[in-house]
C-alpha cells in the first residue's frame, strides 16, 4: 500500500481544511472547491484509482482502514463479494472540528464524497458516499452496472 504514513497526526491539520474549504467555497464558488478535490482524487490518488483501474477494490479498504485506524475513528468494514462498505460511525476528523471550529463546513465532508467519486471515475467501479449523521457516513464501492 501506497499511503502508509505513520506519523503522529496532529488534528488541527482538519481545521486548516475546514478554513481552507470555507474559504475557497467564499472566494470562488464551491465548483471550484469541487474542481480541487477531484484533481486530488486523480491526482494524489492516482495508485488507488489504479488499482481500481486493475478491478482490486480492495486497496481502497486498505487505505481506508489505515487512515481510520490512525486517527482513532469509529467505523467498520465489511467487504462482500459485490460491494465494500465502510460506515463511519464517528469521524474523528469531523468531532475534532467541530470542537475547535466555530463551526464544521457544510462542504467539509465533500473532501470525501468528491475525491471518491475522483478516485473511481473511468474504472469498473463507482465510489458512494451517503452522510449519515454529522461526522458519520456510509461509503460504498460496488462494480459499475
Amino acid at each position: 500500500m501506497r499511503y502508509q504514513e505513520d506519523g503522529n497526526v496532529h488534528l488541527d491539520f482538519h481545521g486548516a481544511v475546514n478554513t481552507t474549504i470555507d474559504f475557497i467555497v467564499a472566494r470562488y464558488g464551491v465548483g471550484v472547491l469541487h474542481e480541487i478535490f477531484a484533481r486530488v482524487g486523480k491526482d494524489v490518488y492516482r495508485d488507488l484509482h489504479q488499482h481500481l483501474a486493475d478491478n482490486d477494490p480492495n486497496e481502497m479498504a486498505r487505505h481506508w482502514k489505515h487512515f481510520f485506524d490512525r486517527e482513532g475513528a469509529d467505523y467498520d468494514i465489511a467487504v462482500g463479494d459485490d460491494e465494500i462498505v465502510l460506515t463511519v460511525r464517528r469521524c474523528t476528523a469531523y468531532h475534532h472540528v467541530a470542537k475547535i471550529a466555530p463551526s464544521v463546513s457544510p462542504h467539509f465532508c465533500d473532501q470525501t464524497t468528491k475525491t471518491n467519486e475522483a478516485i473511481a471515475e473511468g474504472t469498473p467501479f463507482a465510489i458512494t458516499t451517503e452522510i449519515t449523521g454529522p461526522g458519520a457516513c456510509r461509503q460504498v464501492i460496488r462494480r459499475r452496472a
